[in-house]
């Protein structure tokens, strides 16, 4: 098959999407299945916490330092490796013995995951040259991002009933195998024009910040805000922002390329997917928690309560996409973050008694949300930059999302009761202002002077500072 032809191109779609359901339906799908891990290993709630967190927040430490990789050593091999990591890891993660035993090899599945979430977009980018032809891809692949959140607890539940626990990591082993021999046949390799240098004092940096924040978050509730251990943590992660702040402009090819940041667009992608996803993160982790230990439903049922969610994300993101490529972001973005603000609000009804009909027609308002906001932050994180920086700006993206996600269940496992929906109300509203505010004319006039950046910077690395 040409590697030209239409049918060649879209079979590469494919094969990065699928990878794309491998990672992101490893966050929700997992939740379905937490209950049944509390009972079988004796997890606490932090460790039910760090269940999810251990695989988030190594996605969004690592994601920016996979994408350079793969720009320097080969996408297509980058991808390969991280399909085979992933597969190790789900499968470590099947046999463990012990919460702890658990929460490694979520980490090294995670590994795994950083190879594959921005070196797909990257591929898919690189393999769609004409420009309408690669907006309606990225929609495609935006799209199935927020279809695998979304999906996920429903295949969670399934599988969670019929099989147990395990069964949730076992299903992402033969899926991985498909996906490697794919990989092989058919997807093209493809480096970036000018190799990025490695920063690994930008990597460590990133590192300290993020899990500094997140170990304090997290073991505040056993340890209290005011422990030395978790006070520590805290200036550990400022220290760290800040020297990132100082450092990383200095380099000719920084982990963070911070000249991203001068597009509003760029910038508010990465603040809407940090919102967003952690508003849906903090959703997931509470609700399929109180469908089972509270309404006392099974893992299927709970799973299946999920639907009108993955319903709607199924039947919107097409058509958010195919907005997005015609007539811009702004309306999706506008109508996710309202719908996100509603649906936090409605849950603050919610009880034991409540009818099941009216729980199940709040999870409405996050299928609305979830459905529109993906193909609009993944079309602006990448549009009208240069393909060079695709594996870089698709990393920073992907690195808000996960940041997010990491966050939300942080947070949901440590504030609890009604301040969580609090929290998604003001989420949402940051997300419909971001969408106004990034989709004017003055900020889209950014967006085009740091493409023109890009373009100067990849003639001479060191021009602009």
């Amino acid at each position: 098959m040409n590697a030209s032809t239409p049918a060649r191109r879209h079979l590469v779609l494919a094969i990065c999407a699928a990878s794309m359901v491998l990672v992101i339906m490893d966050i929700s799908i997992v939740n379905v299945a937490l209950p049944a891990i509390r009972r079988d290993l004796h997890a606490p709630v932090s460790g039910l916490q760090w269940t999810i967190d251990a695989y988030t927040l190594v996605l969004a430490g690592f994601l920016v330092l996979a994408g350079s990789t793969a720009d320097r050593f080969g996408r297509r091999r980058v991808f390969l490796t991280g399909l085979s990591v992933f597969g190790l890891g789900s499968l470590l993660c099947a046999l463990a013995p012990g919460i702890g035993w658990l929460i490694a090899a979520r980490a090294v599945q995670a590994v795994g995951g950083t190879m594959l979430n921005p070196v797909a977009l990257a591929i898919v980018v690189n393999t769609f040259a004409e420009p309408s032809e690669r907006a309606r891809a990225i929609g495609v692949f935006g799209s199935v991002s927020g279809l695998s959140l979304a999906l996920g607890p429903i295949l969670g539940g399934a599988l969670v009933d019929g099989f147990g626990w395990h069964a949730v990591f076992w299903v992402n082993v033969p899926v991985a195998a498909l996906a490697i021999v794919g990989t092989a046949l058919f997807v093209p390799e493809s480096r970036a024009g000018r190799a990025r240098r490695f920063d690994p004092a930008g990597q460590l940096l990133t590192i300290l910040a993020l899990g500094g924040l997140i170990y304090a978050i997290i073991e505040s509730r056993s340890l209290g805000w005011t422990s030395p251990v978790i006070l520590g943590c805290l200036g550990v992660a400022v220290v760290a922002v800040l020297a990132l702040a100082r450092y990383e402009p200095r380099r000719a090819d920084p982990l963070l390329e911070l000249r991203l940041f001068r597009s509003v667009p760029f910038s508010s992608a990465i603040l809407m997917a940090l919102f967003a996803l952690c508003g849906f993160g903090a959703f997931l982790f509470v609700t399929t928690q109180y469908l089972q230990d509270v309404r006392g439903m099974p893992a299927l049922a709970t799973g299946l309560s999920l639907l009108p969610v993955g319903g709607l994300v199924l039947v919107l993101s097409p058509v958010a996409g195919r907005w997005v490529g015609t007539r811009g972001p702004r309306l999706p973005l506008v109508v996710s973050g309202a719908a996100l603000a509603l649906g936090g609000a409605a849950q603050l009804w919610l009880g034991p008694a409540t009818p099941l009909p009216a729980v199940l027609a709040t999870y409405l308002l996050f299928g609305v949300f979830l459905g529109a906001v993906n193909p609009p932050i993944t079309n602006a994180a990448v549009a009208g930059m240069p393909r060079s920086m695709a594996g870089v700006a698709g990393s920073l993206a992907s690195t808000g999302r996960q940041t997010g996600t990491t966050l939300g269940v942080a947070l949901a496992g440590t504030i609890g009761g009604d301040s969580v929906w609090w929290l998604i109300c003001g989420l949402g509203a940051g997300v419909l202002i971001l969408a106004v505010l990034s989709t004017g004319r003055r900020a889209l006039g950014t967006a085009a002077r740091a493409a023109a950046l890009f373009e100067d910077v990849e003639r001479d690395p060191a021009a602009i500072r």
